[in-house]
């Protein structure tokens, strides 16, 4: 019996869930905030407390290392545009994405836009799947059909994930050494 595409999904964000889960217990502000370079992108507070990310309409070349800390954000960033936007949002990419400031908040936001992308996911049919209208105000959405922009967020989560794994790893090997 044929696996329906929504069932896809979901096992396949499960399964990057799952890894996010593991990488994320016991990470503490610290871990987030470790500069693997010199060269390298973080989050730190503005001049009113916010906690902002460094970022360049442009990547720079080199691309500098980044932290757990902007890592998390950048998934909260196109995690939540992409809830705004299938919500009726068409500002959501020019609004500001704060980080939460500390390893335990910005986990938990993390786990909230899990959830609310998981209810979503478990709603959709074929027909919603290959729909292009709720994903016409993304600008990297435009022509996609639903079904792509679910695809591609499972991907760049599961991407994410594995950079964090790969920090935390780094972490600990330069901890026992």
């Amino acid at each position: 019996m044929p696996v329906a595409r929504v069932e896809l999904l979901l096992r396949q964000l499960d399964i990057t869930w799952a890894l996010f889960e593991h990488h994320a217990e016991g990470l503490s502000d610290a871990q987030c905030l470790w500069a693997p370079a010199d060269h390298h992108w973080t989050v730190r507070p503005d001049e009113n407390g916010n906690w902002i990310a460094d970022f360049a309409e442009t990547e720079p070349d080199p691309v500098p290392a980044v932290t757990i800390g902007w890592i998390t954000w950048h998934i909260g960033y196109w995690w939540s545009t992409v809830l705004e936007c299938l919500d009726g949002d068409a500002q959501a990419m020019r609004a500001v994405k704060h980080w939460p400031g500390n390893a335990r908040d910005a986990v938990g936001w993390l786990r909230d836009l899990h959830d609310r992308w998981r209810e979503r996911l478990v709603g959709m049919t074929d027909p919603d799947l290959d729909s292009t209208d709720p994903t016409a105000q993304l600008p990297w959405g435009a022509g996609m059909t639903l079904g792509d922009v679910a695809g591609w967020v499972n991907v760049e989560l599961t991407k994410n994930v594995a950079e964090i794994g790969a920090l935390r790893i780094l972490q600990r090997a330069r901890e026992a050494s």
